[in-house]
């Protein structure tokens, strides 16, 4: 399976980019040329990648995978063109990464390989793909025997419906760095600073911080650059037995004026168009990956079921009420800060959640703060005391 580390080319931000073992296999340069009809990628790297070609539909997609590869390009160098309307390359956890090419149409690989180059010192990847019928291609899809799953990298992922042991004596918080991997996220507009190191850095310092109070006990969905599946941070909230998850965000908005905080909590219907069009953006994570759109499970037609996930709903409103009243004066807000809609990340039936939206990287102040170690460690503070005050309202509730 394919995974791309792209730690080469992200700005460095904190202890998130300590020393990490460089993986041996490196990409040290890309381009990308063609048209509407044929367009060759190129890739070079240091030593012979293994690699495999696979096939995705709605949309349609190429997705070529990789060993663990370090990325030494810029981003740029496979912007999107010719055939394809998006490009992302990323790890897909440990030992692995991923080359993800969205298509414009449908396609198909006419040659993959990899030669020797520049006097035995370089090994060039390349990619050169062709449109291709809708008949050629569901037939490519039909007859690969591959589905693009994501990979367990730190959990099985299971249905949603599955029974939990009884909670822990401490009060236990998932802490959910945004993206990661292949999914870098938004981008800074000054800096150029990908979201997924952003959120990693913060989710660090307010796990820290969590884990400072007595009888609450923080872990990290994520604690390195790997891709998790929005199915998968939902399990590990609950393996763990999570009393809250609450997922960190620093989005981009069209507008760039719009700035600050907002707490987002889970909703069939939006608050508003901002945010449903965030959460339709945030649940198309798994297929930026590459990752199969995978049919639900039927959920259990059980009475007991609904009233869980009602007076779920019900705890995640109260702890986003106590974020946006501990933030109030200390940590900048934008208009309304609660706000809700579908997002996936959220549908834990039993465990209450909030998508917490630091700020925006499209406006300039914001990123300016979200780049702040001072400013980081002040709404860490302030959002343990909103944990805080929750966990005490929870724990005289009887929760």
């Amino acid at each position: 399976m394919v995974a791309v580390a792209c730690a080469a080319i992200l700005p460095l931000i904190g202890a998130v980019h300590a020393n990490e073992g460089k993986p041996p296999l490196v990409a040290s340069s890309a381009r990308i040329i063609g048209d509407e009809a044929r367009t060759r990628v190129v890739m070079d790297f240091n030593e012979e990648p293994e690699f495999e070609v696979h096939y995705l539909d709605s949309p349609v997609r190429i997705v070529v995978d990789f060993p663990a590869v370090g990325f030494s390009f810029p981003t740029r160098d496979l912007a999107p063109t010719g055939l394809f309307s998006d490009i992302r390359f990323g790890s897909m956890g440990e030992g692995s990464a991923r080359l993800v090419l969205t298509a414009k149409k449908p396609v198909q690989v006419a040659i993959a390989e990899t030669k020797l180059e520049d006097g035995g010192k370089v090994f060039r990847f390349v990619l050169d793909t062709e449109i291709a019928t809708k008949q050629k291609f569901a037939e490519l899809m039909k007859n690969q025997n591959w589905q693009a799953l994501a990979p367990a990298t730190t959990a099985s992922v299971t249905t949603d419906v599955v029974q939990k042991t009884s909670r822990q004596s401490d009060f236990v918080i998932a802490v959910d760095a945004g993206h990661g991997g292949i999914d870098a996220g938004a981008k800074g507009g000054v800096t150029g600073t990908d979201e997924k190191v952003i959120t990693l850095t913060f989710a660090k310092e307010l796990a820290d911080r969590l884990n400072k109070i007595a009888g609450i006990k923080a872990f990290l969905t994520r604690d390195d650059d790997t891709f998790l599946a929005l199915s998968e941070r939902v399990t590990l909230a609950r393996q763990q037995n999570a009393n809250l998850f609450i997922s960190v965000h620093a989005d981009t908005l069209k507008q760039k004026g719009i700035r600050g905080a907002t707490v987002y909590t889970i909703s069939d219907r939006a608050s508003d168009r901002m945010a449903q069009d965030l959460a339709e953006r945030e649940n198309l994570s798994d297929q930026i990956a590459g990752v199969a759109v995978q049919h639900a499970q039927p959920e259990v037609a059980d009475i007991l079921l609904d009233l869980t996930r009602r007076e779920t709903q019900a705890f995640s409103v109260t702890l986003a009420e106590n974020i946006v009243n501990s933030f109030e004066g200390q940590v900048g807000l934008i208009n309304n800060p609660h706000r809700y809609a579908g997002f996936q990340v959220l549908r834990a039936h039993d465990v209450p959640s909030v998508l917490l939206e630091l700020g925006f990287l499209s406006n300039p102040d914001d990123e300016k703060l979200l780049l702040d170690d001072q400013w980081r460690q002040k709404v860490a503070d302030t959002l343990a005391t909103a944990v805080t005050r929750y966990r005490a309202q929870a724990l005289a509730n009887g929760g």
